[in-house]
């Protein structure tokens, strides 16, 4: 694994996300002199808040995975994941709601849920679900060591007999046909490949091996921060500043200081300058910072709609988090990712943590978000950057809502209170390329090795990156793990 050479004594972390805060608080814990700088008036970066009326709504992420990464990250500082964060584990993962009307409890307690596809689907696809769920542990257990778990610099570095044997169960053949293996009752195969999704491609065009995103939520379990998603990058910043870290918020980075084929300082907007013997930039387009940095076109992923809504109802017998699945399903993919159009028949994920957390709505309230994929801006990547989203969005929101209504969410329009949408024109706005938040799409080009490492052989030799544009990729467990990749660049491996 290459490394920065030279003195690092002193680092400047650019950006206050998860990825910068893993990155300042590994740093941090291996000996060296942090300061993050921040361009918003807090942590979080994608994971942003909005307070208003009683109503606290994540903006960001909305499932929260594999707490044990963030738990591993506050160690390196001597802390303890439970003195920083309260987290309740969600005895429902997921309700997957399908458009014939039936319905499934997702549970990571494996009985339970085989006992939810038996009443389903029948025994049949029950003894399925346990084969695939075994199937899933020991592809997610290959994966970590080959693909993500590491820095790679070259393909070179993928050889050995974890990649042997991912190939042999099929991990390079498509989602699709690997989901269809094991299931055959329809409203499965969807449930097991809609993830494909988060990694920016359709399902009937990722490998296999993306079937490892199901095994963080549906085979893991998922849990929810009392007080939002917001809270991680919250707690993770206390526990980095009270180690010494220092932050400045509200500060842009203006351009850095290179010299000699190194950068010795950040020069931020108004002309102060903070020196340093190595920097870690976070952005999503950090060929706008590095000079000399440069990748081939990249291909990102499709974006979203994204409904934020404080509601003064109750909303009963819904669950924390829900995927309502549309009657039409590679025809939407066609539409996201080829035909650049908003989806005919939406699926949908909404997420209502107020039923867990009641801290984040008032008395009689629900905070609820509603995620609908939609085009990206890059006609490259099968976006279309001719939709005129400012125009658009009160009548899809009003779409969106119909769909919500019609799927059982009744009452909801007029009980919204507080609201808070965004889009790709948002997105794009807050200085994510391609106008979406789920950054480069997990195409087999832009995977592992073939990703952009977090040590760039392109600018200073002294720049490393981390978060979802590079190694491993997308997703909060990820850029956590990136934050870790980076830190290891400067100091070397440290386990």
């Amino acid at each position: 694994m290459r490394t920065v050479p030279g003195r690092t004594d002193r680092v400047v972390v650019v950006g206050a996300g998860l990825a910068g805060l893993a990155t300042a608080l590994r740093l941090r814990g291996a000996g060296r002199e942090v300061t993050v700088v921040e361009r918003g008036d807090g942590p979080g970066g994608r994971a942003g808040v909005v307070t208003r009326d009683g109503y606290v709504l994540d903006t960001g992420p909305s499932v929260f995975t594999a707490p044990e990464l963030v738990a591993d990250t506050l160690a390196a500082v001597g802390e303890r994941l439970e003195d920083r964060l309260t987290l309740v584990p969600l005895d429902t993962t997921y309700r997957a709601q399908f458009a014939d009307g039936s319905h499934l409890d997702v549970h990571a307690d494996v009985d339970r849920f085989a006992a939810e596809v038996e009443a389903l689907a029948g025994p049949a696809e029950a003894a399925a679900l346990r084969r695939y769920l075994a199937d899933l542990a020991e592809l997610y257990r290959l994966q970590l060591t080959t693909f993500i778990d590491r820095n790679l610099d070259t393909p070179l570095d993928l050889l050995g007999p974890e990649l042997w044997a991912l190939a042999r169960r099929g991990g390079f053949g498509r989602l699709s046909s690997h989901v269809a293996r094991f299931f055959d009752d329809d409203r499965l195969r969807r449930l097991f490949s809609f993830q494909a999704l988060y990694a920016g491609v359709s399902p009937f065009r990722a490998i296999a091996a993306y079937a490892v995103i199901a095994q963080l939520d549906i085979g893991a379990g998922v849990w929810h921060p009392v007080g939002g998603i917001g809270a991680v990058p919250r707690a993770m910043a206390a526990a980095a500043g009270d180690a010494g870290v220092v932050f400045r918020y509200g500060a842009t980075v203006e351009q850095l200081d290179v010299r000699g084929g190194r950068v010795t300082g950040v020069c931020l907007e108004g002309g102060e300058r903070l020196p340093a013997d190595a920097v870690v930039v976070t952005t999503d387009v950090p060929e706008g910072l590095v000079p000399g940095f440069r990748r081939r076109r990249p291909t990102y992923s499709p974006s979203c709609v994204a409904l934020h809504l404080g509601v003064r109802s109750e909303l009963p017998g819904q669950a924390h988090h829900t995927i309502s699945f549309g009657a039409a399903w590679e025809q939407v993919f066609d539409e996201l990712t080829r035909t650049g159009r908003p989806m005919s028949d939406p699926s949908l994920l909404v997420s209502m943590p107020s039923r867990t957390d009641r801290s984040l709505a008032p008395d009689g309230g629900q905070v609820l978000s509603v995620v609908a994929p939609a085009p990206n801006l890059d006609p490259h990547s099968g976006g279309n950057p001719g939709i005129d989203w400012d125009a658009l969005t009160p009548r899809y929101r009003e779409e969106v809502l119909g769909t919500l209504e019609a799927r059982g969410w009744t009452g909801l329009t007029d009980a919204i209170e507080v609201e808070h949408v965004d889009t790709p024109l948002t997105w794009a706005r807050q200085g994510m390329a391609a106008g979406t938040p789920f950054a480069l799409a997990h195409t087999f080009g832009q995977t592992g090795p073939f990703r952009t490492p977090t040590l760039p052989r392109r600018g200073p030799e002294n720049v490393v990156l981390a978060g979802s544009s590079v190694q491993p990729g997308v997703g909060v467990p990820m850029v956590v793990i990136s934050g870790r990749l980076a830190a290891e660049r400067i100091t070397g491996p440290v386990r």
